[in-house]
């Protein structure tokens, strides 16, 4: 067990949970917001992109990854939700249009708690695992002594 790596594939895990935390947060933060500070209309939803690639840091590495099974996390993309923004019938609101709607974010505040304890659970587990690998690191020196 190549205790390093291990420490490695969790950090890049560590990291991709926080961003994906960041981005719900800005998505919940935003779920009332009907106007750019553009002008350009409704807050858009963010969704980040993860990829799993292999871990490799030195030139001897790349070579054995044919064999090897330590892959990372890493955010592709923080990209916008495509889909159209909501309509609310709101005429007093003043972004509403001559019919009277209003133009909300595609925020599901339901699915971004979702989203949340998944990324919640995601991050803890890893953190479960950084733990339990630096105290297999210590016994191991403990018993080498």
């Amino acid at each position: 067990m190549d205790v390093l790596k291990t420490m490695d594939v969790v950090g890049s895990a560590l990291t991709a949970e926080r961003t994906r935390l960041n981005a719900v947060a800005a998505n919940v933060a935003n779920a009332n917001v009907t106007r750019n500070a553009d002008g350009s209309g409704p807050y858009k939803r963010q969704d980040v992109v993860l990829q799993s690639i292999p871990l490799a840091s030195e030139f001897g590495e790349v070579l054995d990854e044919a064999q090897s099974t330590h892959t990372e996390v890493r955010v592709v993309e923080v990209r916008q939700d495509p889909n159209p923004p909501r309509l609310t019938y709101n005429p007093d609101h003043p972004d509403a249009n001559a019919e009277g709607y209003v133009a909300m974010p595609n925020v599901n505040p339901v699915a971004e708690m979702a989203n949340m304890i998944s990324a919640q659970r995601a991050f803890d587990a890893n953190v479960n695992v950084f733990q339990t690998t630096k105290q297999m690191a210590l016994k191991a020196l403990e018993i080498g002594k």
